[in-house]
C-alpha cells in the first residue's frame, strides 16, 4: 500500500513543471555542450592552428565510455549521487576548455567534462523508465524532447552572438556557470529509485548486464535504429558549420538560424508524437519515421550529386530528416528500455553510449574524406539513415 502511494506521489511530481523542466535541461546536456560552440569552429580552428572538429569527436569518446560507468552505478546507489557529481565534473571541464590555449587542451578537457555531461540524459530517461511504464515513457519522453530542442536553437545563436562580441573561451565560461545552476537545481529533484529495487553491483556483474543487452535481440534493433540515425545526425551537426560558413559563406552569427530550423521540427514532431503514441505501436511510428527520414536523404542526395538546389534545398531535406527525430529518440528508447526495466540504468547507459558514440564514427568520416564540400556528409547521412530504416523494417519477433 505504501510503496503504491509513493509511485502515485511520484507520478504526481513527475508531471510537475519543475520536475519536467530540470530532466529536460539534463537531457539538453549533449546538444547544449556541442551546439552552442558550433559557430565558433572556424575561428578556433584559426585561431589555434588545429582540426576543431577533433573537441567533439573528444567529448563523443569521454561521453560514449563514461556511461557505462555511470549507469552500473546509478542502479547500485540512486538516481541523484551520480547526477551530483557530474554536474560538478561538468564544470570543471568547461572551465578547463576555456583556459585551454591549444586543440589538444581543449579534446582533453572535452573528454573531461563529458565524464560529468553524460550523467544528465542517461539518468534523465532512466528516471522516466523508473516512474512510467512504455507508453507513458513514450509520451514523457517526447514532453522532454520539447523542452531539451530549446538548447540546440538557443544554443548556436547565443553562440553566434558571443563571437561576435568576445571570443570562443566566453562561450566556455558560460558552460561552467550553467554545469553549476544545473548542481543547484538538482536540490528539487526526487530520488526516483526505491531503496528496495536497487542492485549490488560489481565491475564484474556490470559487464555481465551488458553483455545481456547486447545479446538481447529486441532490445539492440530499437538501439540501434537511434544509433544509426544519430551517425546521419551527427553528421550535419559536425558538418554544417564548415558547409555552411565555409563552403557557402553564411555569416558565423546567422548560422544559428539555419541550425535552429531543424529543431523547431523536432519540437513539432514531438508534441505530436505524445498523442501518436495513443494510437498507433511504438515500432509502427519508428517504421513512418525512418521511412520518411531516408526519402528526404535520398533526394537530398540526388540534388547534391546533381548540383542542383544549392544550400536551399540541404535546409530543406535536413529539415525533414531531422524532424522525424522527435519520434525516432523518443519511441526506440522507450520500446528498448521496455524491454529491459529491471536493468534501466545500464541500458539507457548503453543506449546513450551507442547513441552519442555514433558521433564519433560522423567525424572520423568527416574528418578522412570530406574536402569541405556537401557530398561527404551527404552520402554518411544516406548510407546511415539506410540502416536505422532496416533495423525496424519488418515485424521484431521477441
Amino acid at each position: 500500500m505504501s510503496n503504491t502511494i509513493a509511485m502515485e506521489n511520484n507520478g504526481q511530481i513527475a508531471t510537475g513543471i519543475v520536475f519536467m523542466t530540470i530532466l529536460g535541461a539534463l537531457m539538453a546536456f549533449t546538444s547544449l555542450s556541442t551546439d552552442i560552440y558550433l559557430p565558433a569552429m572556424p575561428a578556433m580552428a584559426e585561431e589555434l592552428s588545429g582540426n576543431a572538429e577533433l573537441t567533439i569527436t573528444g567529448f563523443l569518446i569521454g561521453f560514449t565510455f563514461a556511461q557505462l560507468l555511470w549507469g552500473p552505478i546509478s542502479d547500485s546507489i540512486g538516481r541523484k549521487i551520480p547526477l551530483y557529481i557530474g554536474m560538478l565534473v561538468f564544470a570543471v571541464g568547461a572551465a578547463g576548455c576555456a583556459m585551454s590555449h591549444s586543440i589538444e587542451q581543449i579534446v582533453f578537457w572535452r573528454i573531461f567534462q563529458a565524464f560529468g555531461a553524460c550523467t544528465g540524459p542517461m539518468l534523465a530517461r532512466a528516471m522516466i523508465r523508473d516512474l512510467f511504464s512504455r507508453t507513458q515513457a513514450a509520451r514523457m519522453l517526447s514532453t522532454l524532447m520539447i523542452i531539451m530542442a530549446i538548447a540546440p536553437i538557443i544554443g548556436p545563436l547565443m553562440g553566434g552572438q558571443i563571437v561576435r562580441f568576445s571570443s570562443w573561451h566566453s562561450i566556455f565560461w558560460l558552460l561552467t556557470v550553467i554545469g553549476l545552476m544545473m548542481f543547484v537545481s538538482l536540490f528539487w529533484l526526487p530520488e526516483t529509485l526505491a531503496k528496495e529495487k536497487r542492485i549490488e553491483v560489481s565491475l564484474g556483474n556490470a559487464f555481465i548486464n551488458y553483455w545481456f543487452l547486447l545479446k538481447h535481440k529486441v532490445f539492440m534493433r530499437f538501439t540501434l535504429c537511434v544509433t544509426f540515425y544519430y551517425v546521419a545526425a551527427y553528421a550535419f551537426i559536425t558538418g554544417s558549420p564548415r558547409i555552411y560558413i565555409s563552403y557557402f559563406g553564411v555569416d558565423p552569427q546567422h548560422y544559428g538560424w539555419l541550425f535552429a530550423v531543424n529543431i523547431v521540427g523536432v519540437m513539432i514532431l514531438s508534441f505530436l508524437n505524445r498523442s501518436l503514441v495513443r494510437h498507433f505501436s511504438l515500432q509502427r511510428l519508428l517504421q513512418i519515421a525512418t521511412t520518411v527520414a531516408l526519402i528526404a536523404v535520398v533526394a537530398m542526395t540526388f540534388f547534391v550529386k546533381s548540383e542542383i538546389g544549392g544550400m536551399y534545398i540541404i535546409v530543406g531535406m535536413v529539415f525533414v530528416f531531422f524532424s522525424m527525430n522527435g519520434i525516432v529518440a523518443a519511441t526506440s528508447t522507450a520500446a528498448a528500455l521496455d524491454e529491459v526495466p529491471h536493468i534501466a540504468g545500464s541500458a539507457s547507459a548503453l543506449i546513450g553510449s551507442l547513441q552519442y558514440g555514433s558521433g564519433i564514427i560522423s567525424s572520423i568520416l568527416l574528418a578522412l574524406f570530406s574536402k569541405g564540400t556537401p557530398w561527404t556528409m551527404t552520402w554518411i547521412m544516406l548510407l546511415f539513415t539506410s540502416a536505422a530504416f532496416l533495423m525496424v523494417v519488418g515485424k521484431i519477433k521477441k
